[in-house]
């Protein structure tokens, strides 16, 4: 059975004796509501390092919209429950008082080539400062070896290699695949929040995702955009908030494939008043 932790000195504290004895530290950042796609990070991480530390705190500075904040489910005894299931060895589970002691205050951010910008910077002003502030923050405490994100926040796992490597972190950053439920749509904390219709829609993001991968072969990014966007927007409960194929490694849009190697196919849509993202990441090497 697991650890639970609340304060950061008694993590610290504990930590420091497990890297005495040269245990690897992985260490898994969530904000809990967790389904298997956080476990698999859990153990992804159980099997590269001898400890694991799973940290549950609901950020409320990555939140631009104060009422997705105060939407974001807390089932923590659900979580323990999931979590008594792998070989997780830590819980840390901190107040905001305890990770913001001086009040919600950013740290300095770094520049990261404006990868925090577009796509969900865009759209979510303020949310990547606030991710960089947690996530260096929860760096500093448990000083990791390795940490494990999943490549549904595609844009957020860039954002944190590219601020890792700014504060010159010893930190392997790990991207593990999305897991997705059976008929394709991408887990997610926010999923429990869809009515039965809206549920019964949301797979087609992933289907229209997969359309616009096997469109790349033989169609215009502007062609792909425009049929893709059509077929998503038939509900009347859906809107859009980007559908964009872009670089995979500066999340620059492009205006064809030509001359790129990687690429991300990648959409946030509103599927009534819950947002949901997913993506693709497209080899291109067998598409032609």
């Amino acid at each position: 059975m697991f650890l639970t932790i609340n304060s950061t000195a008694s993590l610290k504290e504990f930590l420091k004796e497990q890297k005495k004895s040269g245990k690897k530290i992985g260490f898994v950042p969530t904000m809990g509501a967790l389904h298997q796609g956080h476990l698999s990070l859990v153990e992804k991480s159980c099997i590269d390092c001898d400890v694991t530390v799973v940290s549950i705190f609901v950020n409320p500075t990555q939140f631009n919209d104060k009422s997705d904040y105060n939407r974001y489910p807390r089932i923590p005894e659900k979580d323990f429950d999931l979590l008594a299931k792998t070989k997780c060895d830590v819980v840390f589970l901190p107040s905001a008082d305890e990770m913001y002691p001086d009040g919600l205050n950013n740290i300095e951010i770094p520049s990261i080539e404006q990868i925090d910008k577009v796509l969900e910077g865009s759209k979510r002003p303020g949310h990547f400062d606030g991710v960089i502030t947690i996530v260096k923050k929860l760096f500093d405490i448990v000083e990791p070896d390795k940490a494990f994100f999943g490549q549904k926040d595609y844009q957020q796992c860039l954002v944190i290699k590219k601020m890792t490597k700014a504060f010159n972190l010893d930190i392997e950053i790990v991207v593990c695949p999305i897991i997705r439920e059976n008929d394709g749509l991408a887990m997610s904390s926010r999923n429990m929040l869809l009515n039965d219709e809206e549920r019964r829609f949301a797979p087609k993001i992933y289907q229209s995702l997969k359309t616009a991968q096997e469109m790349l072969k033989n169609h215009s990014i502007e062609e792909i955009k425009n049929q893709v966007t059509s077929f998503l927007s038939t509900a009347p409960f859906v809107k859009i908030d980007y559908f964009e194929i872009v670089d995979a490694n500066n999340l620059k849009a492009i205006k064809s494939i030509s001359n790129y190697k990687e690429v991300v196919i990648c959409t946030a849509i509103f599927v009534g008043k819950i947002r949901l993202i997913d993506n693709i990441l497209v080899n291109l090497e067998y598409v032609y």
